[in-house]
């Protein structure tokens, strides 16, 4: 045979290099299992390390340092009109990125992971066929799909392609455009949104539904409208998009909120209306591999597929769509293959919104427990009686937790306000545990300090909270 004309075999074949995909393959390694991962980029680490969750987090740290110097003019502390060097910003967020991406090579060389670079493509049930790579088929005893998703695009009659870009084409930033519409009110469209904003640029806000981030509760996404009104040139929900196009001065977007028209020229328009799994073009029709009408493979709780052999964690495996839980499913799915005894079966799957406040919740929401027909007690606990953010200079945040009405026990916790995505990892725990209110309530935590905020909302809960005045 020629190279280009292989054929490997392998116990365990991964398919997708991202956050589910290596973990999935590590987590096998460590137990014994001979395994091979394959990806069509360069380095391991998928879009969440590349080009989607490290990359934001490293340019929201900028955009917060920028925030912060600014108000600390409030604190009797005075810093100059910052100056952004963008290309210092952007290599600084690829220095990250890179750091991240070797780690991560560098553990699958010392585990003895095959790495093979090209693109996928199911022949069978036992075999993959490899596009661009250098052999030609895989064999395999079992496989992992774990190829994630990409950004959904608007028709193009709507938005043509050329007169936009999504979150990977922002997270490049080439430039600073002096005005930027981001059409979406979702967590990557507040997050990126508020990068630029703070970093100079002119940041308009649609958004189709009657309000900003859907998922979570009203009262923790308003501390975060309150700011972003005053951080963007405009926010506008309920908004119908009716046409973009681009121009030789820019990119001319029409659209219309309350019936009023709008006519407006922006640099740049940021499309951020959502994700979609990455099923397809993968001949998962020479499989025995079931895929529902939104895209996502179906599987059980060992996250095995139809096909017996064939298994699918992360993005692709459904909501939500959320690098932590494709990583638990990737070991769950290891484990399985590997013969022990293991199943995915969280009590709370964290998601936060790592905009400036931040914004986590995990559990029930309030609306959802009611939606359900679910009898419960709401605790919360706002932030302007926290000595710690006072001491901060943030008094916006709150902390709520949702408990069942009989039992106390916590359902679901929500927190708004500087690291609540730390913070929330105390409410995951409690529900893991089955945690009442009571038990957060007489959990000590250290004083001065924003997470007594969960013991004080607890505490609510029970009617005894000591820093503010029962209901």
């Amino acid at each position: 045979m020629v190279v280009g004309e292989l054929t490997e075999e392998t116990d365990l074949l991964v398919i997708g290099g991202g956050p589910g995909g290596y973990v999935a393959a590590f987590r096998a390694a460590d137990l014994g299992v001979r395994t091979a991962i394959i990806d069509e980029a360069a380095e391991l680490g998928g879009v969440c390390l590349r080009e989607g969750c490290i990359p934001s987090k490293a340019l929201l740290h900028v955009a917060h340092l920028v925030s912060h110097a600014a108000e600390a003019e409030k604190l009797g502390v005075t810093f100059g009109k910052p100056t952004i060097q963008i290309e210092k910003v952007r290599a600084f967020k690829q220095d990250v990125v890179k750091r991240l991406c070797d780690g991560v090579s560098t553990l699958a060389g010392k585990r003895n992971v095959r790495v093979i670079r090209g693109r996928a493509r199911f022949e069978d049930s036992r075999t993959v066929r490899v596009d661009g790579g250098e052999i030609a088929r895989i064999k395999f005893k079992h496989a992992i799909v774990a190829t994630g998703s990409r950004p959904k695009r608007l028709p193009e009659s709507l938005v043509p392609a050329d007169c936009c870009i999504d979150s990977s084409g922002a997270l490049e930033v080439r430039d600073l455009p002096a005005t930027l519409l981001v059409i979406g009110g979702g967590y990557i469209g507040l997050e990126l949104g508020q990068v630029y904003a703070s970093l100079g640029s002119r940041v308009t806000v649609v958004e189709a539904l009657d309000r900003l981030l859907t998922g979570c509760d009203d009262d923790l996404a308003r501390p975060l409208v309150a700011r972003l009104k005053k951080q963007c040139e405009a926010i506008h929900t309920s908004a119908k998009l009716e046409s973009a196009k681009a121009t030789g001065k820019g990119v001319e977007v029409q659209y219309s909120v309350g019936g009023e028209r709008h006519k407006e020229l922006f640099d740049r328009v940021l499309v951020s209306v959502g994700r979609q799994p990455n099923s397809d073009n993968l001949g998962l029709e020479t499989t025995k591999v079931v895929v529902n009408a939104r895209g996502f493979i179906e599987v059980d709780p060992q996250r095995r597929t139809a096909d017996k052999r064939i298994y699918a964690i992360g993005d692709v495996a459904g909501d939500p769509m959320l690098a932590h839980k494709a990583s638990r499913e990737g070991i769950v799915a290891a484990e399985a293959i590997a013969g022990h005894a293991a199943a995915y079966d969280p009590a709370a799957i964290p998601a936060v919104v790592y905009t400036d406040p931040e914004v986590a919740w995990c559990g029930l929401t309030e609306a959802d427990a009611r939606q359900k027909g679910i009898e419960i007690e709401i605790g919360k606990f706002a932030w302007g009686a926290s000595g710690r953010a006072i001491a901060m200079g943030r008094t916006d945040g709150m902390t709520k937790v949702i408990a069942d009405k009989k039992s106390r026990r916590v359902l679901g916790v929500g927190i708004v306000g500087p690291h609540a995505g730390d913070l929330i990892a105390e409410a995951v725990l409690a529900m893991e545990m089955a945690a009442t209110a009571e038990d957060l309530a007489m959990t000590i935590h250290p004083h001065p300090a924003t997470s007594e905020t969960l013991m004080e909302a607890a505490e609510s809960v029970l009617g005894s909270a000591i820093h503010m005045l029962k209901r």
